[in-house]
């Protein structure tokens, strides 16, 4: 384990409420997830293709075992089917011995032509996601959550994407709406101990600055936003951000959607950017010298912040959750980030694992 603050559930649900008009102040203490190892429920979802609920079940299993106690979903993957999933599995084990992210943001609605809305999601069941940032939606997206999940608590809930990768310039109009009514209802929820700790989870930084402007977030949920081939941004604005108000970080997709794993493809997107697939091979070359694998190198990349209490990427079956379980524990010669360093493939800034 990193060097990090650990809060009590106790203290986290007495911290007192406070009017949003009022300027934030920097919280007591760090909320820290159970493991710096955790598992995203995207690829459990039937993103890009289906998984079966046979692998899913695999999948979480080997994460379990292999020490994982971070666990992190949502309604919008697959439509429930990621959160049904993860209840499933996660009805038996003792409540207090894993923590458990979902999101909210998105109502699921009936609707018999939800496969030709899905997208990314492959065999949804017939609901359809509408938008809702109020208040009420916040609330009631968290109960609906609970039913779905089968359990009897969530331990952290991020306002999923509200960010301009999703609404272009409208972002700000629904930011305005979940300042007043999500973010304001999730700090009642903490208050009164129904969850322990919220933020947003997004795929850009905008959004996170702007609230830590007007609320107090206990931890994001940043996806593509630090990884191996992509972090100057966020050495250079998130990473000291947070660490100003002691909020922590889940970095989510720190393989960029399997990219670092060896897949031509690039986090959600149809297109892998300019000059990503030489970067990659220019890593992977240094990889070969110092014979670290790829994988494991992102994943440590990923997690070496301070400010990050754990990294979620997905897996799709147990194999590859048995790898991202390990990773993090795996010698890596400092030689090896030396000279990524050296070569300029990451930022000279960039926080390295010890």
């Amino acid at each position: 384990m990193k060097r990090r603050h650990f809060i009590s559930t106790t203290a986290a649900a007495a911290l007192p409420l406070r009017s949003f008009a009022q300027t934030p102040t920097k919280p007591s203490a760090m909320f820290t997830t159970l493991t710096s190892s955790g598992l995203g429920g995207v690829a459990i979802g039937n993103a890009v293709q289906p998984t079966s609920a046979e692998d899913a079940n695999a999948t979480l299993s080997s994460s379990w075992e292999g020490g994982v106690r971070m666990f992190d979903t949502a309604p919008f993957y697959g439509f429930g089917i990621s959160e049904r999933r993860f209840g499933r599995f996660l009805s038996d084990k003792p409540r207090e011995e894993y923590h458990l992210s979902t999101k909210v943001g998105r109502l699921l609605r009936p609707d018999p032509d939800a496969q030709s809305k899905a997208g990314l999601w492959k065999d949804v069941p017939p609901f359809s996601p509408v938008i809702d940032y109020s208040a009420s939606g916040a609330r009631r997206s968290v109960e609906d959550s609970l039913q779905r999940l089968g359990i009897e608590s969530i331990d952290i809930v991020f306002i999923h994407d509200l960010s301009p990768d999703f609404f272009g310039e409208k972002w700000t109009e629904h930011f305005e709406t979940a300042r007043k009514g999500a973010m304001v209802e999730l700090a009642k929820m903490k208050g009164e101990g129904l969850i322990k700790a919220w933020g947003l989870g997004v795929n850009t930084l905008p959004p996170i600055l702007k609230t830590m402007e007007v609320a107090e977030p206990d931890i994001f949920l940043a996806a593509c936003q630090y990884s191996l081939v992509h972090h100057e941004e966020s050495v250079e604005m998130l990473l000291p951000a947070v660490a100003e108000k002691n909020v922590s970080l889940l970095i989510g997709a720190p393989l960029n959607f399997g990219f670092l794993a060896g897949r031509d493809r690039y986090n959600y997107g149809g297109t892998i950017p300019d000059g990503m697939l030489e970067k990659r091979a220019a890593i992977m070359k240094v990889c070969d010298a110092h014979k670290v694998d790829l994988r494991v190198a992102a994943l440590q990349f990923s997690n070496a912040p301070k400010s990050v209490t754990a990294v979620i990427p997905g897996a799709r079956n147990a194999s590859q959750a048995t790898e991202n379980a390990k990773a993090l524990e795996v010698a890596i010669p400092a030689d090896f980030w030396a000279e990524l360093k050296s070569e300029k493939l990451i930022s000279g800034e960039a926080e390295i694992p010890a």
